[in-house]
């Protein structure tokens, strides 16, 4: 997702030491509140007012656009794709639901200011008082995991759904960072494994610009989990002990322009999905990859990231797997209106369906 500050050039974001945690059995994700059920007249599409991160304007200190989200959902109300009544509302991750694959240590630095400040990038936050960066920062951030595993329901419901947040890909069960609080790839595959027995493989096709060294090595070593992430060789989190838990590794140069980019997307999309036949898959689609993100420092159109989507989504629907879209990086004030571009063609090609019943 986020690249961290020249000041915390981290090697990677879990010690190598921490590829298991004591986290509790996933089984009790049955326990959970965050599978509800939603009605016919409601799209897979999962957002709530509460995504948005407002700390008295610190949040602007971070070239992250804090409120991405919510203008995401303005550019579809305004083009009539969607409605409040149309969206579905996430439950909050609990702490019990967070224990499923984060470990009570890490859970509980989380109470320590200057902690979130260090995983934020945004080193005034560390001076703020905990109860406040709990509410504002984040709860948010527990919001948005609630969405990515309901969203994970969702998808094997309906063949597909999109989280308007999520995508933490930098986090794993013991350590944060690069503005990523909680691994909610990685809750999303336990809860898809605990609660569908047909659901035995997912694939997860990460194309932010940066390498998910997160889910990477909450992962690692598993065989139920194919990772394909293509990412800019040259930036954070160059975490190279977590990319042996990559099936599909492409690395991109700085700059990489559209048609590299999109050939390399067709060719290695294609060939992961036949080489692991998954049940499910998790898309993490940052669109950091765009020309001008100071972060990302890729060279991709926004015709490019369009098309990057379609071309996901044409290969996944056309093998008739759930999909589930998060959307991850994403640094530009630009960022919102290309993500809802790349719903609006997702819908305009039949490979999601924005009408009610």
């Amino acid at each position: 997702m986020a690249e961290c500050s020249s000041v915390n050039k981290m090697a990677s974001v879990c010690p190598e030491e921490s590829t298991e945690n004591d986290a509790m059995p996933r089984e009790m994700a049955g326990e959970s509140k965050l599978y509800i059920d939603i009605g016919s007249d409601q799209i897979p599409i999962v957002y709530r007012d509460e995504y948005n991160i407002r700390l008295c304007g610190m949040e602007k200190l971070h070239p992250f656009d804090a409120g991405k989200w919510g203008n995401v959902v303005k550019y579809l109300k305004k083009r009539q794709l969607v409605k409040d009544t149309t969206l579905v509302a996430p439950n909050e991750a609990s702490e019990a639901d967070l224990r499923l694959v984060h470990t009570a240590s890490y859970l509980q630095s989380l109470k320590w200011s200057v902690n979130v400040a260090k995983i934020t990038e945004v080193p005034p936050a560390a001076l703020v008082p905990n109860v406040l960066l709990q509410k504002k920062v984040l709860k948010p951030f527990r919001y948005q995991t609630g969405g990515s595993v309901l969203a994970g329901k969702l998808a094997v419901e309906r063949g597909w759904s999109i989280n308007i947040g999520g995508g933490f890909h930098h986090c794993c069960g013991s350590k944060g960072g690069g503005f990523c609080a909680y691994a909610d790839i990685t809750l999303t595959i336990h809860f898809l494994l605990s609660h569908y027995p047909k659901i035995k493989k997912v694939m997860i096709i990460d194309l932010d610009a940066h390498q998910g060294n997160g889910h990477e090595r909450d992962f690692i070593g598993r065989k139920d989990v194919y990772i394909m992430d293509m990412y800019n060789k040259h930036i954070y989190p160059n975490d190279t002990f977590a990319k042996g838990a990559i099936k599909r590794k492409v690395e991109l140069s700085a700059f990489t322009e559209d048609d590299e980019y999109l050939e390399k997307v067709n060719t290695h999309v294609e060939g992961g999905l036949n080489e692991f036949n998954p049940h499910a898959v998790i898309y993490n689609a940052g669109t950091d990859i765009m020309e001008g993100d100071s972060l990302g420092l890729l060279s991709v159109t926004k015709q490019g990231i369009i098309k990057r989507d379609e071309i996901v989504f044409q290969k996944v629907s056309q093998r008739k797997i759930p999909i589930v879209m998060v959307t991850s990086g994403g640094y530009q004030r630009t960022t919102a209106a290309v993500i809802a571009d790349s719903i609006t063609n997702l819908n305009k090609k039949a490979y999601i369906d924005l009408s009610v019943q």
